[in-house]
């Protein structure tokens, strides 16, 4: 049997906005149809982000900590903190250790009776805001060692690009939920359309449903006598 001997299938973004508008039953004829499929395309994104839709954007980073400062910028694209510890002696073979810590909500870390005290850090609160996201750890670093923040990151999705040979920032695997979501969306804006509406909603929240499951993280479960602490 002869196959192709080629795993590299993908879409860019012509081909993306054509499957769309031919599953709502519509051609992609002006620069305004590319425009307004180009806007769906990056609140579809968006939505998966709000969903959690991004494992393949989890990266490692670590943030250097200053004796006396326990708060840090960290770079836009930077949308949240999924685990964080702290490391010391980075860079030793033989003393580097990184030692676990305890993530804080708002109503937690507002309720510190002292944030200025000073320690080993073993707590952290992440502030999200518009412009990026800022982590706070207690107590604030001491001057006793030589402290680093060591995290995973979730990283915005890169927004859809103006030239339509461009592909999209997501594994080829996603690509049937994201066509999926794009027929879905420009069929909520197009009266020709709406007889199609039903079949694309309940297809996307299909693809959905498939693309969640494999984007899970796979790790093995381990239950810990005594893994728990009440405070």
């Amino acid at each position: 049997m002869a196959t192709s001997g080629t795993t590299s299938f993908n879409l860019d973004l012509g081909d993306i906005f054509e499957e769309a508008y031919e599953r709502c039953g519509l051609e992609l004829r002006s620069g305004y149809d590319y425009r307004t499929a180009r806007r769906s395309l990056n609140l579809l994104m968006l939505d998966w982000q709000n969903r959690g839709l991004n494992l393949w954007t989890v990266k490692n980073a670590s943030q250097t900590l200053t004796a006396g400062t326990g708060s840090y910028t960290l770079t836009p694209e930077k949308l949240d903190i999924v685990e964080g510890v702290l490391r010391t002696d980075a860079g030793d073979i033989n003393s580097q250790t990184d030692l676990t810590m305890q993530r804080l909500s708002v109503s937690q870390y507002s309720h510190l009776t002292n944030k200025l005290l000073q320690g080993r850090p073993i707590q952290y609160f992440v502030e999200r805001a518009p412009t990026g996201i800022t982590i706070n750890v207690w107590p604030v670093p001491d001057a006793a060692e030589t402290y680093t923040f060591n995290y995973y990151y979730m990283e915005r999705i890169e927004d859809v690009g103006s030239p339509a040979s461009l592909n999209m920032d997501v594994p080829s695997r996603f690509l049937p939920c994201l066509v999926a979501g794009l027929a879905y969306m420009i069929a909520v804006k197009r009266d020709e359309a709406a007889p199609r509406l039903p079949f694309l909603k309940e297809n996307y929240e299909e693809q959905w449903t498939m693309a969640a499951d494999s984007a899970r993280e796979k790790a093995s479960l381990y239950v810990v006598p005594g893994g728990y602490q009440y405070l």
